[in-house]
């Protein structure tokens, strides 16, 4: 529809049926209306466009395991990024991310990665124009307005949602939603490992895609198993707050990469690939000549890797059983395992901040009395952690890391249905 009818539209209350998704339809609706209007003030305003979205993730368990095709529970957020979309005919791809630089990308370039700078949105775009053409899927020219609210540096899978928006748009201009989400999590992957240069594993790009609250097993990386699981935090009483430290991954990719690298290290010094499959009595036996090897930080990273798909288990089969004392046990051992042995809860290079460390120490003093579990979330080293708490100390919990991290540091959130999607 052209941008114009786009924003009667909302105006007359059209997202009212994605209530599932926005629980503020008034703000939402006015956050959408602005975006159709800043693409058109960028792009022109008698264009046929489309409006799209793509929820961040909370990864809820499974720290650092699925680049090694480890198993990971995690949860699509009420966070996303919007993007407005309309055809092009000049076979270039403009985007404009709200608060950054535009993109512009050559289609008839992207077949070579040398051409785009690592670290950049500029990778990204051309590492999923060219995954959809790899695959057989339809590409073409596209003019794009972005606006998010799962912020850079988050822990939230900014870059994620972004690469799967970007397939998200690709799918609908071009392939009449017809390309499976499952599939643009994957091309989002070899987006960021090919072009962006950063070594991820799939669970953000799938989680974003797919939606709600999954368990996911990657033993085949192709063709990973995906199972919602129906469990509802609120309907226990409780909720997910997310507190966002302050600090940015913007500088941490070698941090980052050193967690698969290690894991993998230890793999290849006992004849695999990866680190599924093996023991942990296959790891203890190996150790003397392991530390010669690798290292012991290798070792405590791989003994975590092991442990925590046993954990990831544990979690599923006490959610399905509705047994929520024992998950939250299993989260505080999950935690505590990436603090001593993952070893991401900062990074060694500047010791000296420890946002997440503190986090997780005023955040376990608070629930000392009252239940409930916390935890590094995500990749780690700076950005986020994770608490699961009994909504009846929920607004103390925000006032309480609010005042320590700034306003706006603590994130209640819920879980989201739906994955990327054309909402218009």
């Amino acid at each position: 529809m052209k941008s114009v009818e786009l924003k009667n539209k909302l105006r007359e209350g059209a997202l009212k049926s994605y209530t599932n998704l926005y629980t503020d339809i008034a703000r939402q609706t006015e956050r959408m209306i602005a975006a159709v209007e800043s693409f058109e003030r960028r792009y022109g305003s008698d264009r046929e466009v489309m409006l799209l979205s793509v929820p961040g993730r909370s990864e809820i368990i499974g720290n650092h395991t699925d680049h090694n095709r480890g198993k990971v529970m995690a949860g699509a957020i009420d966070r996303d990024i919007i993007a407005v979309a309309a055809k092009n005919t000049t076979g270039t791809i403009r985007l404009y991310s709200e608060g950054y630089p535009e993109d512009t990308v050559n289609l008839s370039e992207v077949s070579d990665p040398t051409k785009f700078r690592h670290y950049t949105s500029h990778a990204l775009v051309g590492g999923m124009a060219e995954g959809f053409k790899r695959d057989g899927y339809e590409i073409g020219g596209f003019d794009a307005y972005t606006t998010t609210e799962v912020l850079k540096g988050s822990g939230l899978s900014s870059s994620a949602a972004f690469e799967v928006m970007i397939g998200n748009i690709f799918n609908h201009l071009y392939n009449g939603g017809s390309v499976d989400n499952k599939e643009i999590a994957k091309l989002a992957q070899f987006a960021e490992n090919v072009y962006f240069s950063k070594p991820c594993g799939l669970m953000d790009q799938m989680a974003c895609a797919v939606g709600g609250f999954v368990y996911i097993d990657f033993a085949d990386e192709k063709n990973p198993t995906v199972e919602p699981i129906a469990f509802s935090l609120s309907d226990e009483g409780y909720a997910l707050c997310i507190v966002n430290t302050g600090g940015s991954h913007a500088n941490l990719n070698e941090d980052y990469a050193s967690v698969p690298s290690e894991m993998r290290a230890v793999a290849a010094a006992l004849g695999r690939e990866v680190l599924r499959g093996l023991t942990e009595a296959d790891i203890i036996e190996k150790i003397p000549a392991l530390r010669e090897k690798v290292g012991d930080r290798a070792i405590l990273r791989a003994l975590h890797f092991v442990r925590e798909n046993g954990r990831v288990e544990e979690a599923r089969c006490a959610l399905k059983s509705g047994a929520l004392s024992d998950f939250l046990n299993i989260i505080l051992r999950s935690g505590r395992s990436s603090f001593e042995y993952l070893q991401n809860v900062y990074t060694s290079k500047l010791p000296t901040e420890q946002g997440l460390s503190l986090s997780i120490a005023v955040t376990d003093g608070y629930l000392s009395d009252k239940g409930g579990a916390f935890r590094v979330h995500g990749g780690g080293f700076a950005g986020t952690t994770q608490a699961f708490i009994k909504r009846e100390h929920l607004d103390g919990y925000v006032s309480l890391m609010d005042g320590v991290f700034g306003k706006g540091a603590a994130m209640p959130l819920s879980i989201r249905p739906l994955g990327a999607t054309r909402l218009f």
